[in-house]
């Protein structure tokens, strides 16, 4: 040992430690982009981090065509309506895979431009030839191709270059086939060779990319898909083998068409996972139908927003940006409360407007009615829990393989329940508190490195029913004979 002589001053850790701050309800959306129209597009099968809509539409692109470009829907919605963010979006439209080629498409130049007939175009495999074939004609020499508002591409004559006015082309070119993605590549998996992640299995990769828990999963236009829907909630339930989150899903509106059927469709297909949130019908905003799934996300994180993003309050009760629900034909549906309530009883959120306009209505998760435990069946209740074990597990992760002593146990124990304390006087939760509970401590696990706490917390219920009872006071009479 060094020898010493004076005075020193050394540091221990600190007993206390603050809790490390989770993005509650941060979506985390896979579908199909028109990539095609994005000024700097994002890789194919990787999660983006945006936090605003110019940097979503960058990346992506955007067309009004959500049925084939699945995330345009959510992007609008999230940005435009809600104005929301962030978000992480997953494109797995690959425009190696997902195309058509074109050969010899005739175009005429009227005014020095024309315009491709399809849709999706590939800029880059643009190649412009002469009527006959023989000449091939040079990109920004002889012609240029730009966009058009509607997406298509447009081949504009330069008159510095060699193609004559008013000629007759042929094009060749591939485009974006939107159809050919199907519901495998939104599962994806691992790829064999490459090992790498496709598809859902991605929703591992945010955290490790971005250091921010995902607090909701969708996949607007695919997860009605069963199929789709059983590995969401799957994914969400076991992220990176720490964190879980909630899988916003949608019951199909084009088969199902009667409020009275969603109930068994429901059943029928497996919607019943506790970390599973079923959505019926569509919603609409003018003439643009949105899934309900795609605004219940932004109502969720609006709601989040304006409680220090602490998921304790339900987004049931607050406004959609609709003027409208409907059918995936555009039928328009319009329940009343007591056909809303029946949806509800079944574990299913739907759109309602009675009161104030058109708001989310139901605080259920798909597990109810068949499960009734307040943790499992209330969706705000769930994803609290889920908030609070994400933040036990990063806040406490820094104390891992730490020596188990005394010092490490008061100290997650006094750090957890000042924590708790304060979200309990700031209202968030009714309760809570960690214990060290000797018999949830044998010495086969403590000898084997295993320190196990136990914890209590009482998230608030919401308010579903409120009942008045009246009755006529015959004492009140009296104020007839007062002076």
């Amino acid at each position: 040992m060094t020898y010493k002589h004076g005075v020193y001053v050394s540091e221990i850790p600190t007993s206390v430690i603050p809790p490390v701050r989770t993005s509650a309800g941060l979506p985390v959306v896979f579908g199909t982009a028109p990539i095609n129209l994005a000024t700097e597009p994002a890789p194919v099968n990787k999660p983006i981090l945006c936090y605003t809509y110019e940097e979503a539409v960058k990346q992506f692109g955007y067309s009004d065509d959500w049925a084939n470009y699945t995330l345009c829907e959510f992007i609008k919605s999230h940005f435009a309506l809600f104005n929301v963010a962030p978000v992480v979006l997953v494109n797995v439209l690959d425009p190696a895979v997902h195309k058509q080629h074109v050969t010899a498409e005739s175009i005429t130049l009227v005014d020095n431009q024309a315009t491709l007939a399809n849709y999706g175009v590939l800029k880059s495999s643009v190649v412009v030839k002469s009527q006959d074939g023989v000449t091939t004609y040079t990109l920004n020499t002889d012609y240029t191709v730009e966009f058009d508002s509607d997406g298509k591409a447009v081949i504009n004559r330069l008159t510095t270059g060699s193609i004559p006015a008013g000629a007759t082309l042929t094009v060749d070119y591939d485009h974006l086939n939107p159809a050919a993605v199907t519901a495998a590549d939104i599962i994806g998996g691992v790829d064999v060779a490459t090992g790498a992640y496709e598809g859902l299995e991605l929703l591992n990769k945010v955290f490790p990319l971005y250091r921010l828990v995902p607090g909701m999963v969708l996949a607007p236009g695919w997860s009605q898909d069963p199929t789709v829907a059983a590995v969401m909630v799957a994914k969400a339930s076991n992220i990176n083998g720490h964190f879980k989150c909630i899988a916003l899903t949608d019951v199909p509106t084009g088969t199902v068409k009667n409020y009275t059927d969603v109930a068994a469709w429901k059943n029928d297909n497996n919607y019943t996972s506790a970390r599973q949130v079923v959505c019926w019908p569509k919603v609409k905003l003018g003439e643009e139908k949105y899934h309900l799934s795609t605004q219940l996300a932004g109502v969720i994180c609006r709601t989040d927003a304006e409680n220090d993003d602490i998921p304790y309050a339900s987004p049931s009760n607050k406004s959609l940006q609709a003027n409208g629900a409907v059918l995936a034909d555009g039928t328009e549906i319009t329940l009343g409360p007591d056909q809303a309530a029946y949806l509800n009883g079944q574990g299913i959120i739907t759109a309602l407007n009675f009161i104030g306009g058109w708001k989310a209505w139901g605080n259920r998760t798909g597990a109810y009615p068949a499960v009734t435990d307040p943790k499992d069946a209330f969706l705000p209740i769930r994803r609290m829990f889920d908030w609070i074990a994400n933040t036990l597990v990063l806040t406490f992760w820094q104390k891992v393989d730490f020596p188990i002593n005394r010092r490490l146990v008061e100290t997650i124990v006094d750090s957890a329940n000042i924590w708790f304390n304060g979200l309990a006087a700031r209202g968030y939760i009714l309760g809570g508190r960690v214990e060290f509970v000797p018999e949830e401590n044998p010495e086969t696990d403590l000898l084997d490195g295993i320190i196990r706490f136990h914890v209590y917390v009482t998230p608030p219920s919401p308010a579903r029913e409120i009942d008045f009872v009246v009755e006529y006071d015959p004492e009140y009479l009296k104020a007839l004979f007062a002076a």
